[in-house]
């Protein structure tokens, strides 16, 4: 994997640390929060504006909590879409041109045919607003088959529209192979999400702890997606990175000696 396509998440309080020592980009997660957007802006402007120095790269993560671009009540849809302006300002404001957005499944309030459908409604419309030169990556959180959110992207039909496939969400979720997941939806992605887990619970675990055999998916993502950009999502990242290069999947730092 080359170091220009991988970002750190700032879920990581050292992330910014990280980056600069290991030459990485930044998944800045501060606007992850609502509130963030709104009456605590400027502490979380602050913040962001402590960590920038650190990398040239960055990818904005959204917030997700009770967003729901499928709704059933279309007031909770403006909510979504409200939120999602406001994240793309931000982006824009920072100078990010990639922004995570969760695709806003619950299995236990819509049926698939539902939220897929009524997405594609929502993105018809909302991907007009997106600025030239920006995208925005859906990420799978609960979705259960990988055609869900591969089905909403065929038919909004736009190059401002890409997918995140976030692995370790797919291994809890989904009894479907990360593999399968990664063929069925490869010409959708563009950023991926990566941490492990054992499948009965999404732990954001380090890269070697979990059922999803990293060592091999990373060669395979890189050779299918060579173009998507990676974030290690990940509460604690640096001994991540460490493995990454131990198992030469990293390439070397250009200025080690």
């Amino acid at each position: 994997m080359k170091r220009e396509q991988l970002y750190l998440s700032t879920i990581d309080e050292k992330a910014h640390l990280l980056a600069k020592k290991y030459g990485l980009g930044l998944e800045l997660a501060e606007f992850c929060t609502a509130w963030n957007l709104d009456e605590k802006r400027e502490e979380t402007d602050r913040i962001i504006a402590e960590k920038m120095p650190c990398t040239d790269r960055f990818v904005l993560h959204g917030p997700f909590s009770e967003l729901f671009p499928c709704a059933i009540d279309p007031l909770v849809r403006k909510v979504a879409a409200y939120r999602y302006r406001q994240t793309m300002e931000a982006a824009k404001a920072l100078g990010i041109k990639k922004i995570v957005i969760h695709g806003g499944y619950s299995p236990k309030i819509y049926f698939p045919c539902w939220f897929m459908e009524q997405s594609v409604v929502f993105w018809k419309e909302f991907v007009k607003e997106i600025p030239a030169g920006m995208t925005i990556c859906l990420e799978n959180v609960m979705e259960e088959e990988p055609q869900m959110l591969a089905s909403i992207l065929e038919q909004v039909d736009s190059p401002r529209l890409r997918m995140c496939l976030d692995v370790g969400h797919a291994n809890a979720y989904s009894k479907i192979s990360i593999f399968e997941w990664l063929e069925h939806c490869a010409s959708y992605i563009d950023h991926f999400h990566v941490h492990n887990n054992d499948t009965t619970v999404d732990a954001h675990n380090p890269l070697n702890l979990g059922t999803i055999p990293m060592a091999a998916l990373l060669p395979a993502m890189e050779e299918i997606c060579p173009k998507a950009t990676v974030t290690l999502e990940l509460m604690e990242a640096e001994s991540s990175i460490q493995w990454l290069m131990k198992e030469n999947l990293l390439e070397e730092s250009p200025w080690k000696n």
